[in-house]
């Protein structure tokens, strides 16, 4: 599967139904759509909020629409993209230093269309409605957008937080007209407009914020429950430890999940290619050491399952760099509460996490990028090969140990954004994986 940012997935619809739609959005007929606007000096420039849409990519969360507010509702048909001009920052954290925050790029307008209520982005690609909303569609492309800033740096490494003043501006260019050839807004084409109203994400709203007090401290948490969750049944639970930098630092609450897909992908059909109802918990640990927070990871663990409709021989863990250290720790003190895990990009293991893994037979699926710049795959690729090693002193057959500890190593040429550390980007990118996770069960 070709690696990719961010995904968007269009809906099709029928020639039929287009056509009809080109009727209604106006509600005007062809010949009065041809009109040219009514003269009118008096007319003022009117844009009364703007929204932006954020979608998370494999990368990180990025700003992908723009809906502009105007008084009175908008003619579609006479929206072009050229009307508009959408800049936003070009800083990624990934690559970027801080000061680059506040350099801005051209975003391309790839569509425009009317809507009636921008809450409707929540369920729907394109609402396509005649209203007094515009929708920007940006192109998908890397360069801007990104919302994720850098928050803390208390020591040599960096946490990181949403952006609280994102940069992303609207100008608008042309005349915007109204059914009956009026001008609801005039061109203002010196006239930058910032964000007004707090974004939308079709995924990250779906989640729960909860806080756990824990025998070490507080621990605070994101959750998200199935769509149609009932709880006479019992799903399965994913468990995201998100890297470093998405730790609590005391002002980045919920970064982990706009950090990159590890939390978001478990709910979207298109990326695990099943129609499995999945509960999923996206811890925010503050960073006090990985006995603390594996610790506290398996008190949420218990909590949840208590208080859940939890399926307790489907209970699994994911994570991003640091948070492998959670998995490792959590997985070797408590192995009987999980059935498996996806550690991608992580630390090694400490010798005496691995005997009791091996013991209870937790399968792992271990992935990591050779260009991989700040955890070297060297080190990762020892573990894989100590839990093999484990399993085989206990005497397990070469085809057991093969289903138990798996590994998967990503040239550079698995990464479309230039950082090799982020194996989680390739690694959810195939579904594969994300199936071989979900379809492991704990044996009684």
């Amino acid at each position: 599967m070709r690696a990719s940012h961010r995904r968007v997935h269009p809906r099709t619809r029928p020639l039929a139904a287009v056509l009809a739609a080109v009727l209604v959005l106006g509600g005007a007929t062809a010949a009065q759509a041809a009109a040219p606007p009514t003269a009118d000096r008096s007319a003022r420039h009117e844009v009364l909020g703007v929204t932006p849409v954020t979608e998370v990519g494999s990368f990180g969360q990025q700003v992908t629409k723009v809906v502009v507010e105007y008084p009175t509702r908008v003619d579609g048909r006479r929206l072009t993209p050229s009307a508009f001009r959408v800049e936003d920052s070009g800083y990624n954290f990934r690559f970027d230093p801080a000061s680059e925050l506040g350099n801005l790029v051209d975003r391309r307008i790839a569509d425009v269309y009317t809507t009636d209520d921008p809450a409707r982005l929540l369920d729907t690609d394109r609402p396509r409605r005649p209203g007094r909303y515009v929708v920007l569609e940006l192109a998908d492309d890397p360069n801007g957008g990104w919302t994720v800033i850098t928050s803390l740096c208390p020591t040599f490494l960096c946490s990181v937080r949403v952006n609280p003043d994102q940069l992303t501006q609207v100008t608008q260019l042309a005349d915007v007209i109204g059914p009956r050839g009026t001008v609801v807004s005039a061109a203002a084409p010196q006239t930058a407009h910032r964000i007004t109203e707090e974004p939308i994400d079709r995924e990250v709203d779906q989640f729960r914020s909860g806080s756990l007090e824990t025998e070490t401290g507080e621990l605070l948490y994101d959750y998200r429950l199935p769509d149609r969750y009932d709880p006479r049944k019992r799903y399965p639970l994913v468990v995201a430890l998100p890297g470093h930098g998405m730790g609590y630092d005391g002002q980045n609450r919920g970064v982990q999940l706009a950090s990159d897909m590890l939390a978001l992908a478990w709910n979207q059909r298109e990326w695990t290619r099943t129609h499995e109802d999945v509960i999923v918990v996206a811890p925010q640990n503050r960073r006090v050491g990985k006995t603390v927070e594996g610790a506290q990871v398996v008190e949420l663990v218990e909590d949840l399952t208590s208080r859940l409709a939890v399926d307790r021989r489907r209970v699994y863990a994911t994570s991003v760099s640091y948070g492998s250290q959670l998995m490792w720790e959590a997985f070797s003190t408590r192995p009987d509460l999980f059935a498996g895990g996806l550690l991608t990009g992580g630390f090694p293991a400490d010798a005496d996490e691995l005997a009791p893994i091996a013991a209870a037979e937790v399968p792992m699926w271990i992935t990591h990028g050779t260009g991989d710049h700040l955890l070297p795959v060297a080190n990762a690729r020892a573990s894989y090969d100590r839990l093999v090693a484990a399993y085989e002193a206990r005497g397990l057959s070469q085809k057991r140990i093969a289903h138990l500890a798996r590994w998967t190593e990503y040239g550079d040429d698995a990464f479309s954004l230039p950082d090799r550390h982020l194996a989680a980007a390739p690694t959810l990118e195939d579904p594969e994986t994300l199936q071989w996770l979900l379809a492991q069960r704990k044996r009684s």
